[in-house]
């Protein structure tokens, strides 16, 4: 695998919500990335569903199907159903299959019926963890390939959230250790990407379908979620912010490998992916509230190609059920940005969905299409390794966050940031000191086993 070392983009102007510099097409002629911003719903089974195939099967089908039918009821032409398997589905490759059937004929009638465009997305669970099983030889590390290869018939697009490393990030992010998020990001979680994307892109090839991307929900989405609001204390959010910078060179991997995206909607790191690749990419702002909460709602918006909400658990709500409100609400986003665009507008609305969040906390800033861009190109400019690069990025996102004295940190964000990229400039030059740095001094950590990393 090569390591990317230029950008798609000569600079961030030239990003804009709906166009990729390469859009994919699906299976039913659906174009992402290709001038248009289109919604993508996440429904998930309410507990106890999930008891038999049965139960489960008329789930997906109510719960899909009351998307579809939203979409034809208010008028919106373009929809994507993504279903994020839940343990049974994958530890059960079988019924991943049968719902990824069964959500493909109910697009196909919707299409032949009403002329709704769409896609599905597949996304299966990744079982291993780290703690408890060898990440490359388990039961569970073949249950999770099986199902790929029993979904992919089915499913427009394929994607994982991976979790390499995560035995020591979830040890080192209460911690507020950023060596170590480096260590479990970069060097860990990518080796551990290359090992299985290389794999899920030769699935994708064999049954003609996309393979989209991954995303450090695992790691970066830990430190944002711990960050949490305002009052929030646990984790500082200039901590999160760095550790999302990292999570762009972690997940860039599977784009290394040949996943095209679009990439999946809870990576926040996806604006610098973008630029890096010119891939089309998912994002989720606003609509995810009904899962959980973010401090940047709208600048995340900015160069989307789908926009997502997050997981709806499947409920009645006065105006419908959960997934028939939510596409409701993510297709009319979606409506305005792609009239902006019709209008020629776009600059304009896409400012105002910067300047909302811009400087609401640090984690949006860095997710600015200027700041992604320039994050990006330290990626890139830095690429001897994925260490090197992880490193690049985080102190390349420090410097962005000290520089603009609109941006007002606190006494004790602004001491923890200026403590974090002290932290980073004294490690090693090269990978492998850093390895052998960190294998020695995380070595007591549970599950960790270097060996499941090709260390």
């Amino acid at each position: 695998m090569k390591l990317s070392n230029t950008m798609a983009y000569d600079n961030f102007a030239d990003m804009m919500f709906g166009t990729a510099k390469t859009p994919v097409e699906t299976r039913r002629g659906l174009s992402i990335g290709g001038g248009y911003v289109i919604p993508e719903i996440k429904p998930h089974p309410r507990p106890g569903s999930e008891k038999n195939l049965k139960t489960l099967l008329r789930e997906y089908e109510r719960a899909n199907g009351d998307a579809l039918e939203r979409c034809v009821i208010v008028g919106h032409p373009t929809l994507v159903v993504e279903n994020e398997h839940i343990f049974q589905m994958t530890n059960n490759p079988q019924w991943g299959a049968e719902i990824a059937a069964q959500t493909a004929r109910q697009l196909d009638e919707y299409l032949e019926k009403y002329g709704l465009r769409t896609a599905y997305r597949a996304t299966i669970a990744d079982l291993r963890k780290p703690d408890m099983v060898d990440m490359r030889d388990s039961d569970y590390t073949q249950q999770v390939l099986a199902s790929f290869e029993a979904c992919a018939p089915y499913a427009d697009i394929i994607s994982i959230e991976s979790t390499g490393g995560k035995e020591i990030t979830d040890h080192c992010v209460i911690r507020n250790d950023i060596t170590g998020m480096l260590f479990g990001q970069a060097v860990l979680g990518g080796r551990d990407m290359e090992w299985l994307w290389m794999q899920i892109v030769d699935i994708a090839r064999r049954h003609h379908c996309i393979a989209g991307g991954d995303t450090d929900c695992a790691q970066a989405n830990t430190a944002m979620f711990l960050a949490g609001g305002f009052t929030s204390k646990d984790v500082p959010h200039t901590f999160a912010a760095l550790v999302r910078a990292i999570a762009a060179g972690r997940s860039l991997v599977a784009y290394e490998c040949g996943a095209t995206g679009p990439g999946k909607d809870c990576g926040y790191e996806n604006p610098i992916i973008k630029a890096i690749t010119g891939v089309p990419i998912s994002t989720e702002g606003k609509t995810s509230a009904c899962a959980h909460s973010a401090l940047i709602g709208n600048a995340i918006g900015a160069v989307c190609d789908l926009w997502s909400n997050e997981a709806v658990e499947y409920h009645e709500m006065f105006g419908a059920t959960t997934p028939a409100v939510f596409t409701e609400i993510l297709g009319y986003d979606a409506a305005a940005m792609n009239a902006a665009v019709a209008l020629g507008y776009q600059k304009e609305f896409q400012a105002c969905l910067v300047a909302s969040d811009r400087y609401r906390d640090p984690q949006s800033f860095i997710l600015c299409p200027d700041n992604a861009w320039i994050i990006g190109k330290a990626i890139v400019d830095n690429n001897a390794s994925m260490y090197s690069r992880g490193k690049a990025a985080a102190l390349q996102a420090g410097a962005l966050l000290l520089g603009d004295p609109n941006l007002q940190l606190t006494a004790f964000e602004k001491e923890s940031l200026v403590g974090y990229i002290k932290e980073l400039e004294g490690l090693p030059d090269t990978e492998a000191d850093f390895i052998d740095l960190c294998v020695h001094k995380y070595s007591k950590i549970k599950g960790f086993k270097p060996a499941s990393y090709g260390l």
